[in-house]
């Protein structure tokens, strides 16, 4: 595509300053490192380093236009190399990678989920769905990425606009006809979904988390409110209705909008409801009213904050054309995303444990009454002597005000609490978990046991539990690294899985109680007898 009817009339405007409007686009990236010949270069500023700085090496490598900012100084550029300008990069640029690659969100119901917490989980809820009814939907998460062509893990939330586009287009080609994807505060303010297309929009809810980027809850509400900005009229906003912020959400929203409430009975009524029937460790009955009806399904999830997650799912694919029927029976094969409340342990185990990503105070919170309550025994009137455990730790280079909250929703929720590190960064560990430590209460003190190296933790946890108990290893869910400071201060990465760690641990621990078995069965055997002879004599039948 030649620069001339790329960059005509786009929404967010792009001129030519230099150069001839005739030069031919063959690939658009904003990494000097991916260019081709006859790439657009798209020197865009970033946190930490300026574009610019990059202009010599994708001209090295055959870039013949570049796009900057308005008031960027450029180095002087060789002959026939067109040169850009925007007055806002970021947005003209998802605008122009969107038309280069034909407008794939065009061709897509396109759901972009944002919130806080539960972004994951109803993605991957109405990707399962959908794709479980024949309706070809793609992914982008921070999880999984489905391209319509295979599936692998994702790098990043919600990436840079050029991949978002070239993904949604790999979609298009592959056959996709929906695609949901996670639309993180980051990638909003950042104006990377800015050229997409919506069909609608989920918010989830939202509490403390990223102020060390966006400084204020309510800069935090205006990028999350964005998403429902670009909706247009004939689109769906769906939102939680039981959170604070979700009349900011809509409150500049054109399209159509669908309340979802959460709630203890059926008394309730709203666009879209839904309450619990039953719950235990292996799931939960529900009951999900909206303009599908009203169903009854059995979920295998657990946890109450799922309710609002399962909902919400189940109205966007309503929306998207699912019946009462479908959503029931794709509704009882769902399975939660790894790392999300996912069970490591199996039924030889005598302890249940788990790993999830819960990373903020309220996710867990949430969390830790979601599995409190499937310890509940069936008859109220009977004592549950099981504990809940949970360990955890709080990442380096983040939002440090949420440290002392993580503390204390934790010595709240769990009975037993082991604190440990996350991904340090470049921060010390310990200094970390002493933040954490600042938020505990002198009377709750005693619930909690610190373990710097979070191996050491996971294990102790594990090994010291009681037969019936609970474990959960919050904070990096599917993560399979630890970001740490190497000895020239530089970040790196260490290759760490909680799931690895805690099947290790769960198998030591039945080693050992088997061994304990054999060694008590062993000194117990009655004497004069052989090792081999059973206890009746030799010539028993």
């Amino acid at each position: 595509m030649n620069i001339r009817p790329l960059i005509a009339d786009l929404p967010s405007p792009i001129t030519l300053q230099h150069g001839a409007a005739d030069v031919r686009v063959c690939d658009v990236t904003e990494d000097s490192r991916t260019v081709l010949p006859g790439s657009l270069f798209i020197a865009r500023q970033g946190e930490t380093s300026d574009g610019v700085r990059f202009i010599p090496q994708a001209l090295a490598a055959g870039a013949t236009s570049i796009l900057v900012d308005e008031t960027a100084k450029v180095p002087e550029l060789p002959e026939g190399v067109a040169l850009l300008r925007a007055a806002d990069v970021p947005a003209a640029s998802a605008h122009l990678v969107e038309r280069f690659y034909g407008y794939p969100t065009r061709q897509l119901s396109l759901v972009g989920v944002t919130g806080t917490n539960g972004k994951t989980t109803t993605t991957f809820l109405i990707w399962q769905m959908l794709n479980a009814v024949e309706v070809r939907c793609g992914l982008v998460g921070t999880v999984l990425v489905d391209d319509g062509r295979e599936t692998g893990p994702a790098e990043m939330t919600t990436p840079p606009s050029v991949a978002l586009s070239l993904a949604f287009k790999t979609m298009v080609d592959a056959g996709c006809t929906a695609a949901a994807i996670e639309a993180s505060s980051h990638a909003l303010h950042q104006r990377r979904v800015e050229g997409l297309h919506f069909r609608q929009g989920v918010f989830t809810n939202l509490t403390g988390d990223h102020l060390d980027y966006h400084k204020s809850m309510d800069r935090y509400a205006d990028a999350k409110a964005h998403l429902f900005e670009l909706l247009d009229p004939k689109g769906v906003a769906i939102v939680n209705r039981g959170d604070s912020w979700s009349d900011r959400m809509v409150h500049d929203c054109q399209a159509q909008v669908l309340g979802c409430v959460e709630s203890d009975h059926e008394q309730v009524f709203a666009p879209c409801t839904a309450w619990r029937v039953e719950s235990s460790i292996s799931g939960m009955k529900l009951r999900l009213r909206g303009p599908w009806g009203e169903i009854e399904a059995v979920v295998p999830l657990i946890g109450a904050y799922n309710l609002m997650n399962i909902l919400q799912a189940t109205a966007s694919c309503h929306a998207l054309g699912m019946n009462a029927a479908q959503l029931t029976h794709t509704l009882s094969r769902v399975t939660a995303p790894p790392g999300r409340l996912e069970r490591v342990s199996k039924p030889q185990d005598d302890v249940a444990v788990f790993v999830d990503y819960a990373h903020t105070d309220d996710a867990l919170s949430s969390m830790l009454a979601a599995v409190a309550h499937t310890m509940k025994p069936a008859d109220p009137t009977r004592p549950s002597h099981a504990k809940l455990w949970v360990v955890f730790g709080c990442g380096g280079n983040r939002d440090a005000s949420k440290r002392p909250r993580m503390g204390l929703a934790a010595v709240r929720g769990a009975d037993r609490v082991v604190i440990t590190s996350d991904n340090p960064r470049s921060e010390v560990p310990s200094q970390i978990i002493q933040e954490i430590l600042a938020g505990i209460p002198d009377e709750l003190k005693v619930k909690r046991v610190v373990h710097v190296e979070r191996d050491a933790a996971i294990r102790h946890a594990i090994m010291s539990a009681a037969p019936g108990d609970v474990v959960v290893i919050a904070g990096k869910g599917h993560e399979t690294d630890q970001i740490v400071a190497g000895p020239d201060g530089t970040l790196i990465k260490l290759h760490f899985d909680d799931r690895e760690i805690a099947r290790a641990a769960l198998h030591d621990r039945l080693r050992s109680k088997v061994q304990v078995s054999v060694r008590t069965h062993t000194e117990r055997r009655p004497a004069g007898r052989h090792a081999g002879e059973d206890s009746r004599g030799s010539d028993a039948p």
